[in-house]
């Protein structure tokens, strides 16, 4: 059986969404629903309650990811196993895709969906920073910022054995090598991106954080650290974009912008080794 666990902090008005989707067309005896509610404030608990039996509900007191994820793991029935945020759009044909995905060749460990990000709403800097960023190899390939990661029963064992970091799915992903993971297109997530110059440096700072924190990590060679390199975005990645698309002048300048900005951003919690702080944008989660 599928298992599907949803972290969620004060997820409130979004999850509701999310759960519809997984269970519309699905059938009865599947997939199994986990939903860890992580010091949640809010009603997530209640809305997540209020679609059913299919749905199962777990409260920790602890605001923590990765507290939750664990925790989900307890309460999980079966692989593949799907790791969802609560904020991103995510339906049942889509599940069926990835699990099928996995089922097709033993040496395949983890997959993750297609990305879809509507920019309409989102101010001009935004869309334009986004435009470069769908297309850096490392976003493409890799498994990271899709906001769902699935996972067989050996998969889960390599992700499990990771530290608690705050990129997490960037460190899930650098842990199955090209060959282990793949990015499957039949399958769509949407991911709702930041709608303000502002929230979109609140994410970045966090992202410069997150990597910061997983390169100290793999320095040290802790057990269980990734061996590839971080998805950090080189000069070489910018010019072979502006040598093939010449029109992405204006958005890699934003980008490079968004960047600077972040890394000053991070620099005092890079220094005083604060990666607990999460800097969250509340910008997309509209419901």
């Amino acid at each position: 059986m599928t298992s599907i666990v949803i972290p969620a902090h004060n997820e409130g008005r979004v999850i509701g969404r999310l759960l519809d989707a997984l269970l519309a067309g699905a059938p009865e005896s599947g997939p199994d629903i986990v939903v860890v509610c992580n010091g949640c404030t809010d009603d997530t608990a209640a809305v997540a309650g209020a679609r059913g039996p299919r749905v199962r509900v777990v409260e920790i007191p602890t605001p923590s990811k990765h507290t939750a994820l664990r925790v989900g793991d307890e309460h999980a029935r079966g692989f593949p196993r799907l790791y969802v945020d609560a904020d991103v759009e995510f339906g049942a044909a889509d599940v069926r895709a990835l699990a099928g995905a996995l089922a097709s060749g033993p040496g395949l460990l983890a997959a993750a969906p297609g990305r879809d990000i509507p920019l309409s709403g989102s101010a001009w800097p935004v869309r334009a920073y986004y435009r470069v960023w769908q297309r850096l190899p490392a976003v493409r390939e890799g498994l990271f910022g899709r906001g769902v990661i699935a996972v067989t029963e050996r998969g889960h064992a390599r992700i499990a054995a990771l530290p608690p970091l705050m990129a997490d799915d960037l460190a899930a992903s650098l842990a199955f090598a090209p060959q282990e993971r793949r990015v499957v297109e039949a399958a769509r997530v949407v991911v709702h991106p930041p709608r303000t110059w502002a929230d979109l440096i609140r994410r970045r700072v966090r992202a410069a954080t997150s990597s910061a924190e997983l390169e100290r990590f793999q320095a040290s060679g802790g057990a269980g650290a990734p061996a590839a390199p971080s998805a950090r975005t080189g000069t070489g990645d910018l010019r072979a974009l502006l040598l093939a698309r010449p029109s992405l002048l204006p958005g890699v300048v934003v980008f490079v912008v968004a960047a600077l900005a972040a890394r000053r951003g991070a620099r005092r919690a890079v220094r005083s080794g604060d990666f607990s702080t999460w800097l969250r944008d509340e910008s997309s989660r509209q419901g």
